[in-house]
């Protein structure tokens, strides 16, 4: 006879909290006093203080039993209710459990969008809740429920936003629907992802999961816990640090058989004086450097040249990306290795 609204404690476990939402006959969301959402049974709910207590719009007296409602009473119907899972199997038994993310468009990794699922490879139902945060604090970016042997599309990542998936914190609650089961533990991971492999397309491989290649992170593997943990603090020192000691420039004419040919647009490393020259004047020689460099290796298939602009307001990358669209459609553009350059160069393969 929980409802929302009633302070309940956990039977099995330590905690409790706030049940903020009834999600359907067996499952409720309770909210912990860290502002978590917790997908927990009904039935492991042990109210402490009825929320019929507080001040509400009803007028109903609570201590009207007649007016008191069961769980089947305030749970709305749902597409869950005729769901039928299907024929179970003997491996479906064992939890694994998988984010995976996929590219929209493979062949430009630089600016592409990427969607991302839950995969639950088992005969289990799971209740999830997926927080970005800075290791502390945590924002819920996709909580409900999935059903037994299935993947569900959780959102859409923008470019801009992979930074905010280097600290997740993934948690599950397995159970089944209408028929005796092994429990489960509740999971509780935080995981963390390097950035840096959405730009690598070795980092998306053939899978079970999905036609197209995808960048699987295990949280459940075999029924046990996977911490998937990648140092943020290791590749941020890395980025830091290439950021501020750019490679040196790189004479064009000098290194023409080098695999990779590194041109630095930087202006001062392109003119010893700009004494006079405008911001335009100096976006100009820098774009004319560019497309120098384009034109003498333009015979120079499979050549890579990677364009060292540097992050500043970004007005030369993206005149330079504009040039590229427009004069050198042909050729494949990506950002260069984060590792490597920091966040401020392209790399363009001439084909």
């Amino acid at each position: 006879m929980v409802k929302v609204g009633d302070r309940v404690r956990f039977l099995n476990a330590t905690g409790g909290g706030v049940v903020s939402k009834i999600v359907n006959r067996e499952m409720v969301m309770v909210t912990d006093d860290d502002g978590f959402d917790v997908p927990t049974l009904a039935r492991e709910c042990v109210v402490v203080d009825s929320g019929e207590n507080r001040p509400s719009g009803n007028a109903s007296s609570p201590s009207d039993p007649t007016k008191e409602k069961k769980i089947e009473d305030v749970v709305p119907e749902t597409e869950d209710d005729d769901y039928e899972p299907g024929e179970e199997t003997k491996e479906g038994e064992t939890l694994n459990v998988f984010l995976a993310y996929i590219p929209q468009d493979p062949k430009k990794l630089s600016v592409t969008d990427y969607d991302c699922y839950l995969v639950n490879d088992s005969n289990y139902y799971l209740g999830y809740n997926v927080a970005s945060g800075n290791g502390s604090m945590f924002i819920s970016r996709a909580a409900g429920f999935i059903q037994p042997n299935t993947k569900l599309l959780l959102e859409e990542i923008k470019k801009d936003q992979l930074n905010d998936l280097e600290f997740l914190r993934v948690q599950l609650m397995p159970f089944k629907q209408k028929k005796a089961y092994k429990v489960k533990p509740a999971y509780d991971a935080q995981v963390k992802i390097n950035p840096v492999k959405f730009y690598k397309l070795h980092s998306f491989t053939e899978n079970d999961y999905f036609d197209e290649d995808a960048m699987l992170f295990p949280i459940v593997k075999n029924d046990g816990l996977v911490e998937r943990e990648v140092s943020a603090e290791a590749v941020s020192e890395i980025l830091k640090n290439k950021e501020t000691k750019l490679p040196a420039k790189v004479s064009v004419s000098s290194k023409p058989k080098q695999e990779i040919v590194e041109i630095d647009l930087h202006i001062e490393q392109l003119l010893d004086n700009t004494t006079g020259m405008s911001n335009g004047d100096m976006l100009q020689y820098q774009v004319d450097k560019f497309h120098e460099v384009m034109t003498q290796y333009a015979k120079c298939k499979g050549q890579k040249i990677v364009f060292i602009h540097g992050k500043g307001d970004g007005v030369l990358r993206k005149e330079i990306l504009q040039q590229l669209k427009l004069k050198y459609a042909t050729c494949y553009v990506q950002d260069a290795s984060f590792l490597e350059y920091g966040y401020g160069a392209t790399m363009v393969t001439i084909k």
